[in-house]
């Protein structure tokens, strides 16, 4: 009798841990896959959102970083990843393929968020608080030289100006292609493409003229570079936000409150100073990521 009530005990104990595991353990043992494209911001972000799901939820995370541009949206759609860090005028021009009319950014937000949930299953969480908006962008004192400081400027040396884009750039609507049209024209020598970590220096060294470049680049001031006015209005707003599968916040609804903490939190300039921490201070993306959730009170001080 007593052997038989051992069993049991035993066994009621592993059922017990089993279930205690698979709560802990989403999709059969899986780890929450948070990804980032290849730049230094989504990282460092990618970097918060890790650390915040490992301490503050308890959940086991795997980082996909430093993916291709393009990746993480596919990825996510395909089921491979469960959140990242994107922008809403990325979703706007390149996920859904609509044309910028000048809406403001809160019908941008409103539009991509209820049309990612109805075609992908996807949840765009409230923006973080800055923007990271494309510009072009060219070496201050070659830009006061030829008198550049708006796009429009550079149709009267886009025979002799030497361009470099990102291949992302090149390719979206909301880039290179999309832009000559707005503007009415294209540089006379096929732009170069190039990796979003050689652009800058690219521009600095002077192989080439122009580069596409993110707003919250801290490179921009860095290298003395200046970024040119879209003075006919090409570029959306590019609001940053965290998107998620909407079947992980639905196994998860704690998530939901912890992600959240972090919108509103980080404004422009903040992100700038934090990408030139990693950038040109040298620190790494994980340290420079916990020590601004302490800062903000969204993890304890050890």
């Amino acid at each position: 009798m007593n052997k038989r009530l051992g069993l049991v005990s035993l066994v009621l104990l592993i059922v017990v841990g089993l279930l205690l595991v698979s709560s802990l353990y989403p999709r059969g043992g899986q780890r929450i896959r948070v990804g980032g494209k290849n730049f230094t911001e989504q990282t460092i972000v990618g970097e918060m959102v890790a650390i915040l799901i490992e301490e503050r939820a308890g959940l086991p995370v795997e980082r996909r970083f430093r993916l291709a541009s393009n990746l993480p949206f596919k990825m996510l759609k395909a089921g491979d990843l469960d959140l990242y860090l994107d922008y809403t005028g990325t979703g706007f021009a390149d996920m859904l393929g609509r044309s910028y009319r000048q809406e403001t950014r809160e019908e941008i937000y409103r539009q991509v968020k209820e049309a990612c949930a109805e075609q992908f299953g996807m949840e765009w969480l409230q923006p973080l608080g800055f923007a990271n908006t494309y510009t072009l962008t060219m070496r201050r004192k070659h830009a006061r030289e030829l008198g550049i400081s708006r796009i429009s400027d550079l149709a009267r040396h886009a025979d002799s100006l030497r361009a470099g884009f990102d291949p992302a750039f090149l390719d979206r609507q909301d880039g290179y292609p999309g832009l000559t049209d707005h503007y009415g024209f294209r540089f006379a020598h096929s732009p170069s493409q190039l990796a979003i970590g050689l652009m800058y220096k690219a521009c600095r060294e002077e192989h080439v003229d122009v580069i596409n470049a993110f707003s919250t680049d801290g490179r921009i001031s860095m290298f003395d570079l200046v970024v040119l006015e879209d003075d006919k209005h090409f570029f959306p707003p590019y609001d940053a936000a965290l998107v998620c599968r909407r079947d992980l916040l639905g196994e998860h609804s704690g998530l939901v409150g912890i992600l959240s903490s972090l919108s509103g939190k980080i404004d422009d300039d903040r992100m700038r100073r934090l990408n030139a921490t990693v950038d040109h201070d040298g620190r790494q993306e994980p340290e420079v990521a916990r020590q601004f959730l302490m800062e903000t009170g969204l993890l304890p001080r050890p």
